[in-house]
């Protein structure tokens, strides 16, 4: 069997291997984007570098190596400037929340590794994957036990004729943990003459977001409320 076919099955296998142990990670997590995008992703990007990397192979006979040479790193480019509305498309924003990102972030490194794997230059490679691995896997753990700031968009409406005074919702506010920032008002013309607050609210322990909604759920003279926490 000819060695460069060899070589270039070995580093489409390792590609493949790499984003899928990648995407596992993320697909445990219950991500859009995970186990088959991440191997895809990683052996098409190696797949691609086989290109400038083994053009011998695919040039006609008569034609020789010397008069046409492609530029491995303007591949390189091309791969991760699409890779880049990959990424974008697991972008998602709802209100204040971002949520994606770090799909996003990971779908970029394995291309990255697949490049690595597709010209051959596997220490890189492989130290990569594990540094990605430990940053999706070692640092999330490390993160959930690192004290925090956790932010809400709160926005709650009462009929205009109970309205709370602004003094009230933040004592009661603050009674449940919370602090209030970017209070904005509004007055709705509908059947109930509805007035609402809008606010971003911050907390240092996140089960007082349930505590907060239970406590609302119980007021009578809050006709409707929402709390929509942040997150990655």
């Amino acid at each position: 069997m000819d060695p460069d076919l060899v070589r270039i099955a070995l580093h489409l296998g390792g590609a493949l291997l790499a984003g899928g142990v990648i995407g596992l990670e993320r697909s445990f997590h219950g991500r859009p984007a995970g186990f088959r995008t991440h191997a895809l992703v990683s052996l098409a990007s190696c797949l691609l570098m086989t290109v400038p990397m083994y053009q011998a192979l695919w040039l006609p006979p008569n034609v020789p190596t010397d008069a046409f040479r492609t530029d491995p790193t303007r591949m390189a480019q091309g791969i991760m400037t699409g890779i880049g509305f990959l990424g974008a498309g697991v972008i998602f924003k709802e209100g204040l929340s971002v949520r994606g990102l770090t799909t996003a972030a990971s779908i970029w490194i394995t291309a990255a590794i697949g490049i690595l794997i597709g010209i051959g230059f596997y220490p890189p490679a492989v130290l990569a994957t594990v540094m990605t691995l430990g940053t999706l896997s070692l640092f999330r753990w490390i993160e959930d036990r690192m004290p925090a700031h956790y932010y809400a968009q709160h926005v709650v409406r009462f009929q205009r004729g109970r309205t709370w005074p602004e003094a009230q919702l933040r004592g009661f506010l603050q009674a449940q943990g919370f602090t209030v920032a970017n209070m904005t008002y509004r007055a709705i013309d509908d059947e109930d003459l509805g007035f609402e607050y809008r606010m971003v609210v911050r907390t240092t322990q996140q089960e007082n977001m349930s505590q907060l909604a239970a406590a609302l759920r119980q007021r009578d003279d809050v006709s409707a409320f929402r709390l929509s926490p942040t997150g990655d």
